[in-house]
C-alpha cells in the first residue's frame, strides 16, 4: 500500500496539471513516461482530485480528439484509463470493425486477457503518437477486469473495437506502445491513410505494401 510520502509527489503532479483551465497537454513518444508500468491506483489522489482529474482526461480525450486517453499520457504514471467512443462510422466500416458506440468509462488498475484464439487486424493511431498510423493485430474478445473510479469492480467481456480500445489503453500503462505491436510495413501517415487505405479492412493495404493479416 502506498505512503502519504509516496502519494504526494503525484498528487502534487496532478494539482499543478489541474491548476490551468481546458485540455491537458498529451505527452508524446520518447518520454520516458510512456516507457515505463504506470503505478497501481491505490488512493495516491483522494476522491475529489481523483474525480477533478478524471473529467480533465475526459475533457483531454474528446478535444484531442480520440477513443481513450491512459494517465501516463499526460504524464501522471497512474494506472488509470478512459475511454468512450461516439462511433460516428458508416455502416460498412462499422460492421467490418465491429466498432459500436461505448459510453464513458473509468478504468482503475485494468488488466485483460484474450478469450479464445481470434484475432483481428486494422489500422490503429495513437495520440501520443500524432499523425501515424499502423495495421495492429489483437485479441478479437478480452475479458476486462479493473475498478471503476468509485472502486466498484468491473469483470465484463469486449469484443470487436471496444476490445481494441481496451488493449490499447491497458497496454499503455504497461509501458507499452501500439507500434511495439505493429506490422511495421504498414506504418502510414495520416496523409497516406485519407489517401489510400480507408477501406473498412486493411486487406488492400496488406497486399499493396506486403505484409500478411492474420
Amino acid at each position: 500500500m502506498a505512503t502519504p510520502r509516496d502519494r504526494a509527489p503525484l498528487a502534487e503532479l496532478v494539482e499543478e496539471l489541474l491548476a490551468t483551465d481546458g485540455p491537458l497537454p498529451i505527452v508524446a513518444a520518447g518520454d520516458p513516461v510512456l516507457r515505463r508500468a504506470a503505478e497501481p491506483f491505490d488512493g495516491q489522489l483522494d476522491s475529489a482530485l481523483l474525480a477533478r482529474f478524471v473529467a480533465a482526461l475526459r475533457v483531454t480525450m474528446r478535444t484531442a480528439p480520440g477513443v481513450g486517453l491512459a494517465a501516463p499520457q499526460v504524464g501522471v504514471a497512474l494506472r488509470i484509463a478512459v475511454i468512450e467512443d461516439p462511433a460516428p462510422v458508416p455502416r460498412e466500416v462499422r460492421l467490418a470493425r465491429g466498432r459500436v458506440p461505448q459510453p464513458f468509462r473509468v478504468l482503475v488498475n485494468p488488466s485483460y486477457e484474450p478469450v479464445g484464439p481470434a484475432r483481428a487486424a486494422f489500422f490503429e493511431g495513437c495520440l501520443s503518437v500524432p499523425g501515424w498510423q499502423a495495421v495492429v493485430a489483437r485479441a478479437a474478445e478480452v475479458r476486462l477486469r479493473c475498478q471503476d473510479e468509485a472502486g466498484r469492480p468491473v469483470d465484463e467481456v469486449f469484443t470487436g473495437w471496444p476490445a481494441r480500445i481496451v488493449q490499447h489503453e491497458t497496454d499503455h500503462l504497461d509501458g507499452v506502445l501500439y507500434l511495439d505491436r505493429a506490422e511495421l510495413r504498414s506504418l502510414s501517415s495520416n496523409q497516406a491513410m485519407a489517401r489510400r487505405w480507408t477501406q473498412p479492412t486493411p486487406v488492400e493495404a496488406a497486399r499493396s505494401l506486403g505484409f500478411d493479416l492474420p
